[in-house]
């Protein structure tokens, strides 16, 4: 499936997307948001279509992203009165990538009408749609249907047995048809959110061997803090690394005034500790203990790896295949050397009461040590050295061959 130039499904690369938390119908500060993801990495974001204004915003919103040079996908998010919204703002499903639709709340009374009405206008725009089964609104006349044939089993199924088998089931029945109505195989992306780590186990599991649609995967209402992160990880890497899943989306509680990017980054974290896509050099760091208490090595190590960070924009344009670099930045004589001679480019700071020298390590030789207070000056300069003459020969993605 190919959404505005980003590939899904099949041997595409997972794909990380996002979603805004602004009112849609507020156009600058949801391009504010979209850019703000979008500069962090997000390969599709999502925005909420919830009423007219915030329809009628969407094509301002894509044409300011298109003048500022940005190509990211806009998917648009519909929840009970999309088919309404679609029908009276044609321009704004012109304007989006992507529909996504909630078979769950689509309606109460005329919901399979409702349902074919937003796939009759994906299909006249030529848009691909995700059907997003949600636990927390899942279709009332689905489950019971099914709680109703299972108490009619001789040996009926746990409760929780036929939760899952409905959320399969709502995603697979509007799938079908979606297909009847004339929608593509491989236009229809599938999920089905769940907050439990162990059930989103079970469930994708149990669409991975029913279909062959791309899936999108996400922990819903991960959670605050490091409760969201662990959950989250916990949740997608058992799937990602048995290769389920083909878009991501990490959605932690945000704080007040938090920073909207780290959604982002921790998706991005996911795949990249799990080997399977490469963002930005990986830095190997001592987690702290007796040895590097000092507030040398600690104020060291973090000057190095924000660094790294400040110039990453440039080295990605310049230096293709920076993102693959191991950088080891340690503080003590135990293991500091070894890390070092592991990465591509390593250093070993002085811990507590250690001498105040600094040996570097170059793709598993020592090459120099340095002394003094200017050594974390000395080792950046020997870093963009070493992503010149590493990075700089090849040539960028996508440049036309001579």
């Amino acid at each position: 499936m190919n959404v505005d130039g980003v590939v899904i499904g099949g041997d595409a690369p997972v794909v990380v997307q996002s979603m805004t938390n602004t009112d849609t119908a507020d156009v600058q500060s949801t391009f504010d948001q979209v850019r703000l993801l979008a500069d962090a990495g997000s390969e599709l974001v999502r925005v909420t279509v919830n009423n007219d204004e915030a329809a009628q915003a969407l094509p301002e919103i894509v044409s300011r992203l298109r003048a500022h040079g940005y190509t990211t996908p806009i998917v648009g998010d519909f929840h009970y009165n999309g088919h309404l919204l679609l029908t009276r703002h044609p321009e704004a499903a012109r304007a989006l990538a992507k529909l996504r639709i909630n078979p769950g709340n689509v309606g109460t009374k005329h919901r399979d009408a409702n349902f074919t009405k937003i796939i009759e206008v994906a299909l006249e725009y030529d848009k691909p749609i995700r059907i997003g089964v949600n636990w927390g609104s899942l279709d009332q006349r689905l489950l019971t249907e099914l709680m109703d044939e299972n108490a009619a089993r001789d040996e009926p199924l746990e409760a929780q047995a036929v939760l899952h088998e409905a959320l399969v089931e709502s995603a697979l029945r509007s799938a079908s048809l979606a297909e009847e109505l004339g929608m593509a195989n491989d236009r229809i992306v599938i999920s089905t959110k769940v907050s439990s780590v162990r059930e989103l186990h079970q469930v994708y599991r149990m669409l991975a061997e029913r279909c062959t649609y791309p899936l999108h995967l996400g922990l819903t209402e991960a959670g605050l803090g490091a409760k969201g992160i662990v959950a989250t990880t916990a949740g997608l890497a058992p799937l990602l690394l048995d290769g389920i899943g083909d878009t991501i989306r990490v959605s932690l509680t945000p704080k007040p005034g938090g920073d909207r990017a780290e959604e982002v980054r921790v998706a991005q974290q996911v795949l990249q500790s799990l080997g399977i896509r490469h963002f930005e050099p990986q830095v190997t760091s001592c987690p702290g203990c007796g040895r590097t208490t000092s507030t040398f090595f600690q104020e060291m190590a973090e000057d190095i790896t924000g660094y790294i960070r400040e110039m990453m924009p440039e080295w990605r344009a310049s230096y293709p295949g920076v993102e693959e670099m191991d950088v080891a930045v340690m503080g003590c004589v135990v293991n500091g050397p070894g890390e070092s001679k592991h990465a591509n480019i390593g250093i070993s700071l002085p811990g507590t009461f250690e001498e105040p020298k600094a040996p570097v390590y170059v793709d598993g030789e020592h090459t120099v040590t340095l002394k003094g207070e200017g050594l974390v000056d000395e080792f950046k300069t020997i870093l963009d050295d070493y992503v010149r003459r590493t990075y700089g020969a090849k040539e960028p993605a996508g440049a036309a061959a001579e």
